[in-house]
């Protein structure tokens, strides 16, 4: 044979072992994640959900402040008195049309944001997961993804609150349950994560009144108010 044919042939060798070696030095990286990461799990998972949960709710009182700062809620739009001759309220008033449409905004774009947060935002370093000081933020970083889950829900709902002689502090509170799914390397799981903002409040002097309706806007609740309603309109 020629010698062009052996130098050539030696070459594919070195070609093939060199492309075999990668491929095993892959799969051995790939094995070793897979087994750290099912040995780690419970931690991981931990971890993962307690990054979700906080970037969740910077988000939820991001935009909830927004919405404030912005005027979009504001006690006076959610809320009317009716008066007597006096000037004594005797009733207070949701606006409902309102409340359904600006809960609704609201957690349109809190859904959104979350959609929009990056997996580099979330993801865990393989350090971190040591339990070392000296090793936490090092090392290739696990990828950590969240979707937002349908069943999320933003409801407003009203206190009532002793203020002091004669006086009775009304507050408006925004309750946000959004539940997002984590998405990590071999597993999912699913978390909730709850809000109560308080969006806006206002101080009533004098006897509560007599009549009121109820700021809850979640349907299990309308009945109970209905009666709450009736009986304090007797």
């Amino acid at each position: 044979m020629r010698p062009g044919f052996f130098h050539y042939r030696r070459r594919m060798d070195r070609r093939f072992l060199a492309r075999a070696l990668l491929f095993a030095l892959t799969a051995l990286v790939l094995a070793l994640v897979i087994f750290a990461t099912s040995q780690l799990r419970p931690l991981l998972e931990s971890l993962a959900t307690t990054r979700v949960s906080n970037t969740v709710n910077r988000i939820v009182f991001e935009a909830v402040n927004e919405a404030i700062a912005n005027g979009e809620i504001s006690y006076e739009q959610l809320i009317s008195f009716e008066k007597d001759n006096e000037g004594k309220i005797t009733a207070v008033h949701s606006n409902m049309a309102a409340c359904n449409r600006l809960q609704s905004e609201i957690l349109d774009i809190i859904l959104a944001r979350i959609d929009q947060v990056s997996a580099r935002e979330l993801s865990i370093p393989i350090g971190t997961l040591s339990g070392s000081t000296l090793l936490a933020g090092r090392g290739p970083r696990i990828s950590v993804r969240m979707e937002s889950v349908g069943s999320s829900t933003a409801k407003f709902e009203n206190e009532f609150i002793d203020a002091g002689i004669n006086q009775t502090k009304h507050q408006i509170v925004l309750n946000i349950d959004v539940y997002v799914s984590i998405l990590l390397p071999g597993f999912t799981t699913v978390t909730q994560v709850s809000n109560a903002v308080t969006v806006a409040e206002t101080v009533i002097v004098g006897t509560v009144p007599d009549t009121y309706t109820y700021f809850s806007s979640a349907p299990e609740t309308y009945t109970e108010d209905a009666k709450d309603h009736i009986l304090n309109g007797n």
